[in-house]
């Protein structure tokens, strides 16, 4: 069963989530203080974090920050902050999506399902590993190694735009393309989620995160993965 923690100063808002949400099969945690939240998550590890950023002791987006320090689970962030530069502050930090409030309960529920389906998709064994620079990605086993042997951390929706533009090395991947395929269908116009999840992978993969060798962007069209010529 998939563990959700809700996170939300509103005792409205987290009633009704614990209801909707236990009422599709999902067993439930509440938290209405960064703190509790983080503690919560520590001891008891979601497969799923739903994130009001307005909390009374902690800003959202540290929760994020203090999330991301040890794990990669998926943050959906439920908002009144309706700013894009809120939406690109939580993003950066290590959010996989962003919803602003008022919501409906039947958009939540799509979120939650598209984030589920992009932690649980099957790779396809067709192809095993990659090399970007300096690193080894195994799409199998979704993991990246430097070859220092130390580890790269990466999110679920880190893995689904890397894992796309990997699956079809150099060839044009559009926004429109990575957008229906990581996010799902209804999303065609949140190109500023694939600015912020390049720049987050450019930053861990690339060597000089400015003028990326391997994940390009083609202005206006969309991404690409550039091979090493002898890989």
């Amino acid at each position: 069963m998939t563990r959700i923690l809700v996170v939300d100063d509103e005792p409205q808002i987290l009633r009704a989530l614990r209801i909707n949400l236990r009422a599709r099969g999902y067993d439930v945690a509440v938290a209405d203080t960064g703190a509790t939240a983080l503690k919560l998550a520590a001891s008891q590890p979601p497969d799923l974090v739903v994130l009001d950023l307005g909390l009374p002791d902690l800003d959202g987006v540290d929760v994020i920050r203090g999330l991301r320090g040890w794990t990669s689970v998926p943050i959906i962030v439920l908002s009144g902050r309706a700013g894009s530069q809120d939406k690109v502050s939580a993003l950066d930090a290590g959010a996989d999506d962003y919803v602003t409030k008022p919501f409906g309960i039947d958009e939540l529920l799509a979120r939650i399902r598209a984030v589920t389906r992009r932690l649980h998709g099957a790779a396809d064994n067709a192809v095993v590993t990659v090399r970007i620079g300096r690193h080894t990605v195994n799409l199998a086993d979704r993991t990246v190694t430097r070859d220092d042997g130390t580890d790269v951390r990466l999110t679920p929706t880190q893995w689904g735009v890397l894992e796309q533009l990997l699956r079809h090395p150099g060839k044009l991947v559009s926004q429109r393309q990575l957008l229906h395929d990581v996010w799902g269908p209804e999303y065609q116009n949140e190109t500023n989620y694939l600015r912020q999840y390049l720049a987050q992978l450019r930053r861990k993969l690339e060597d000089d995160p400015a003028r990326p060798r391997h994940l390009v962007t083609e202005p206006g069209m969309g991404y690409r993965f550039r091979p090493d010529p002898e890989g």
